[in-house]
């Protein structure tokens, strides 16, 4: 039996003990720049190893689709015609950016998909030895609208009204390819399991003895210590976080979470943990919580239905939508 055992942000999957006719089986594979933990139910090796198979190559077409680095995606095409004529893509790549542009408008822009255009100024890579100046911030900001961002339904083209704008969907991207996979293994009979992309995961089914899969939520600022329990009942769980990813520069920490509206890392959180029936959704908004902070982020899940929310601040103090229920350890 293979089972997962990995922290992933401040999540972690418990597993108990069962003997059960079917099993869990799991593999780790690296795809879209991070690792995928992809677990599935299954009656044996040989019919698990074709559901991972299926996962894996989901998530590569997906890649395929919407990976701004790959000069040949569609994505990119929309970066080099910004300012130039609209880009003819796949009717999943316009669906995908019209809901962007709906989360922009719901989250009054904390989540921006043309944020990308400041991915020059900002890198997590050690390459960077001192913090931007404010004339680099506001000169890249100035390229970061998602109103913008021009679509045309009838064309199912995507046009970037000025150039040197750029889309990125590296905060939601990995929610969406979770969720094509999830959706991918349900329609060939994948009966229950996880696609665990980096800490945002989505999971259907229950365990081999019928339980729910169980999330325990850890405190970043002590990762040794769990203070809550969850079951994940055909949801998706996604964090953001500023303790994994973070440079330190003069003395001063900057978060890898950028505010697209200003262009500086947010401050104040450590973590945001959102639960939603999709992963997209949940990666999306656990993205936009970080940047609207704790009063507004909390005020907004609490108006989406079916959407929970926990956040830890840099402090370790804990706050929760009004209608998430944990156990507390």
């Amino acid at each position: 039996m293979l089972t997962l055992k990995k922290t992933i942000f401040s999540l972690l999957l418990l597993y108990p003990i069962w003997t059960h006719s079917q099993d869990t089986f799991r593999k780790d594979v690296f795809l879209m720049g991070c690792d995928f933990d992809i677990t599935v139910v299954a009656d044996n090796e040989a019919e698990a190893q074709g559901f991972i198979h299926l996962a894996i190559s989901e998530i590569k077409r997906i890649e395929s689709l919407i990976s701004s680095w790959s000069s040949s995606s569609q994505t990119s095409h929309i970066n080099r015609m910004a300012g130039k004529e609209p880009v003819v893509v796949d009717p999943e790549l316009f669906q995908l950016i019209e809901r962007c542009i709906q989360i922009s408008k719901s989250t009054d822009g904390a989540f921006d998909i043309s944020y990308a255009s400041i991915d020059h100024i900002w890198k997590f890579d050690g390459s960077i030895t001192k913090a931007p100046n404010k004339e680099e911030i506001k000169s890249s900001v100035k390229y970061i609208n998602y109103q913008e961002i021009v679509l045309n339904p009838a064309q199912s083209s995507v046009f970037l009204k000025t150039k040197g704008m750029k889309i990125g969907f590296g905060a939601i991207g990995k929610g969406y390819a979770a969720d094509k996979a999830k959706e991918l293994l349900v329609s060939k009979g994948g009966q229950a399991g996880i696609i665990n992309a980096s800490g945002d995961m989505n999971a259907w089914g229950t365990q081999p003895n019928s339980e729910p899969w169980q999330i325990a939520i850890t405190n970043p600022l002590n990762k040794n210590k769990v203070f809550a329990r969850l079951p994940l009942k055909n949801r998706s769980v996604v964090t953001s976080g500023n303790y994994e990813k973070f440079i330190v520069l003069d003395g001063k920490r900057y978060s890898h979470i950028i505010d697209p509206r200003t262009g500086w890392p947010c401050n104040g959180l450590a973590s945001v943990t959102v639960l939603a029936p999709k992963a997209e959704l949940a990666d999306a908004l656990a993205t936009s919580v970080f940047v609207m902070g704790i009063e507004a982020g909390l005020d907004r899940i609490n108006q989406i239905p079916n959407v929970d929310c926990i956040i830890i601040d840099d402090q370790g103090g804990i706050h929760k939508s009004a209608h998430i229920e944990i156990e507390s350890l």
